[in-house]
């Protein structure tokens, strides 16, 4: 009881409790989106290939333009920021509701849409990344990305399995209504905080080379590269859920909606059991990182080689634990490992490698399961998370950092 007391700590903190409580509907509502999009492209082209598109369309914004995001993070007041992006981020999801309510929805519509979104994410993400800190301060860090990471995938939850009851009765056209509205419990969560609470770092003037200086700063702290890297290489190969899911249900197990809504929210599940434990631990080592790399690994072997739903189901709450026990514990040793006045810089690069690597990684899983079915994009994570777990042992024992030190490096 003590230790599930633990998890939820950060939440005695007013303003973060105010965050948490706009999450959990805002993400709900992007996944209902999400879910909406992916079986709105499915149903309109029935390829793999397409679906691995929209999800490079989405996130190529990041990748291009995600590290500049977070020189915007450092040099406005995060919470100011994300009121615009969350306002902005509504846009798209309303006017694909009108669209798709129209009957007029074309393929490169939900392309260009996603797009946009995907463009303003690329500002959003770091600003929310970094704002983390803000609210809670570096001694309940690692609590508050954990819970961070339960908002994320209760919306995982919660969001596809809406979205399946809604998409059966109604279509996807209510997903992005509500999606559009779920922005704005956001923004009253936002107004409704005490600034003088935030703990702040100084905002930074403009001036030339703030990128420059955050990449050297990563290059020259192994704290920092090493989590960097691994995130890359899994990143990119591994957390491809967007076109996977879809696909192992319709031609894995020959199901509709419905059926991609109980993987997804099988994931989820797994995925919110591993945030708790994350939280209640509190800390970010070495140990954790390569040792979740692994477990992520072998869980997705286990969910390739499933040979029916029930197994299947089980696999991947597998893989959702082993998944977000490795990004919390990589975002919490990031921000720990940073001086403030570099963090929104630092967190955006963390979102590149995390969420912008999937305009490189999403088509080539697409392709790969168009080719060899689903379970080979499943293999292929699986090769990318076991090599990343050997390559974290090696950096971090060359660096001076072997697994069995307590803690990452603090500043």
């Amino acid at each position: 009881m003590s230790a599930l007391r633990r998890s939820f700590h950060s939440l005695a903190i007013p303003n973060y409790r105010r965050y948490f409580q706009g999450q959990v509907v805002s993400i709900s509502g992007n996944w209902m989106q999400t879910v909406a999009e992916m079986w709105l492209v499915l149903r309109l082209t029935g390829s793999g290939v397409a679906l691995g598109v929209a999800t490079a369309l989405q996130f190529t914004p990041m990748l291009l333009a995600g590290a500049y995001g977070g020189v915007l993070a450092d040099r406005w007041p995060k919470r100011r920021l994300l009121m615009v992006t969350q306002t902005l981020m509504a846009v798209p999801a309303l006017t694909l509701w009108a669209l798709t309510t129209a009957g007029s929805v074309r393929l490169w519509m939900v392309y260009a849409l996603v797009l946009v979104r995907g463009t303003v994410l690329a500002v959003d993400n770091p600003a929310r990344q970094s704002f983390v800190s803000e609210l809670v301060g570096p001694a309940r860090v690692v609590n508050a990305v954990s819970l961070n990471s339960v908002i994320i995938h209760t919306g995982r939850i919660a969001g596809p399995a809406l979205a399946g009851a809604v998409i059966a009765a109604f279509g996807v056209g209510p997903c992005f209504a509500l999606n559009g509205l779920s922005f704005f419990v956001m923004i009253a969560a936002l107004r409704g905080m005490d600034p003088s609470q935030l703990q702040a770092a100084p905002a930074r003037v403009r001036a030339r080379g703030q990128l420059r200086a955050a990449l050297r700063t990563v290059r020259e702290t192994p704290a920092l590269r090493i989590p960097l890297l691994l995130m890359a290489v899994v990143g990119t190969l591994s957390f491809n859920f967007v076109v996977l899911l879809p696909l192992l249900a319709r031609f894995t197990f020959h199901g509709g909606a419905s059926t991609y809504a109980v993987l997804t929210a099988a994931m989820g599940v797994g995925a919110v059991v591993g945030a708790l434990w994350n939280g209640a631990r509190g800390t970010a080592t070495p140990a954790i990182v390569t040792g979740s790399a692994f477990a992520f690994g072998a869980a997705l072997l286990a969910a390739a080689a499933a040979p029916d739903l029930p197994v299947e189901i089980a696999a991947l709450a597998l893989v959702g634990a082993a998944s977000v026990t490795f990004a919390a514990s990589v975002n919490a040793s990031l921000q720990l490992a940073v001086a403030p006045e570099l963090r929104g810089r630092v967190m955006a690069l963390y979102s590149v490698v995390y969420i912008g690597s999937s305009p490189l990684g999403g088509p080539l899983t697409g392709w790969l399961s168009a080719v060899g079915g689903p379970r080979a994009g499943l293999v292929l994570g699986a090769v990318a998370a076991l090599a990343a777990g050997v390559i974290g042992l090696a950096a971090f024992a060359r660096a001076g950092q072997p697994i069995s030190r307590p803690a990452l490096a603090r500043r």
